[in-house]
């Protein structure tokens, strides 16, 4: 029998016996990684330089693009590395600070998500009252209540799960860590008070997701009463990418935490791990500005600034060498 005290590293299994499908997938979660890296950076510089959206819904995509930079900087990294190296040993200490940063990241993400369909809410049924509602100070203790909840969220639930005594060895069939593969390897018993929480949790995120539901509703039955077609359009246009990364993002998280332990198998966790924590990092940007005209002529603003600012650069550079 094993215990904490005793257990200094978990050494990941490898993805795939064969090197090619090694290879495979660091050039996958790499390409991914690069992508989110990419999307989310514009938005947010986009965002913090452009005075025409410093409103409250793209104070929210801000925060939202930092969460999913942090979410897509947590596992990738380690994960793409354990792909090339033979050394596949993970420390303690890493897993306990990987576990804490991701649970803060996607609980603080998720309240976000609750938190724009409010927006949108507001924005389409109380348009009058939008700057009431929404203001400054209201944008920013919202912003924080989210982050403080998945500091909170994640605190709980780490220190929790790995405070469980461990007897099942220490070998981890993931690409990064995660509570149902801690409490896989906890003792037979002990492992019940972590499970208590998951209840807590869901019931959590359940009334998150009724709140998102009971807004969309309003939003929909307000949408379908305005008359013109070009009003409707522009509404929809507000709601769907939101409405998209929800259906995609809480699905697959809740399925992937309360799924019966009988269907259970390393790949079919390893997909909906991907598609709750990695995916949505890579594709919010593109969900998010395909359908906003405001957030795309921003981010083509900001490219055309850059690339700008680089051939200025290199011809300075060019003119210096020249006048040497």
């Amino acid at each position: 029998m094993s215990n904490n005290s005793s257990i200094t590293q978990f050494p990941l299994l490898p993805f795939a016996d064969a090197w090619e499908l090694q290879l495979w997938h660091f050039w996958l979660f790499l390409s991914i990684s690069l992508a989110a890296l990419l999307g989310n950076s514009l938005i947010i510089t986009s965002t913090a330089c452009d005075q025409h959206l410093h409103t409250p819904r793209y104070f929210f995509l801000l925060n939202l693009s930092l969460l999913d930079l942090s979410c897509i900087s947590t596992p990738d990294p380690k994960s793409m590395a354990n792909s090339l190296w033979v050394t596949r040993a993970f420390s303690y200490t890493g897993w306990v600070a990987q576990l804490f940063v991701f649970l803060f990241v996607i609980s603080a993400e998720y309240s976000l998500l609750t938190i724009l369909s409010y927006d949108h809410y507001v924005a389409i049924c109380k348009p009058r009252q939008y700057g009431a509602r929404l203001g400054s100070s209201a944008c920013v203790h919202m912003a924080t209540a989210a982050w403080g909840t998945g500091f909170l969220t994640a605190l709980l639930h780490t220190a929790n799960t790995f405070s469980l005594p461990l007897c099942g060895g220490n070998a981890v069939e993931q690409l990064f860590c995660e509570i149902p593969h801690i409490l896989k390897l906890s003792c037979s018993h002990s492992y019940l008070r972590e499970v208590g929480l998951l209840p807590l949790r869901f019931c959590l995120a359940l009334g998150c997701f009724v709140f998102i539901v009971g807004c969309y509703v309003q939003i929909f039955m307000a949408v379908l009463r305005i008359p013109s077609e070009q009003g409707r359009h522009k509404a929809f246009s507000t709601c769907l990418p939101h409405l998209a990364v929800v259906s995609v993002y809480v699905p697959t998280a809740v399925f992937a935490y309360m799924k019966p332990p009988c269907i259970s198998s390393p790949s079919l966790d390893l997909v909906l791990s991907v598609l709750y924590s990695v995916v949505p990092s890579a594709v919010n940007p593109l969900i998010y500005s395909l359908r906003n005209q405001e957030l795309k002529d921003a981010v083509r603003k900001q490219m055309t600034a850059c690339v700008s600012a680089a051939i200025r650069c290199l011809f300075s550079s060019a003119k210096g060498s020249q006048c040497r």
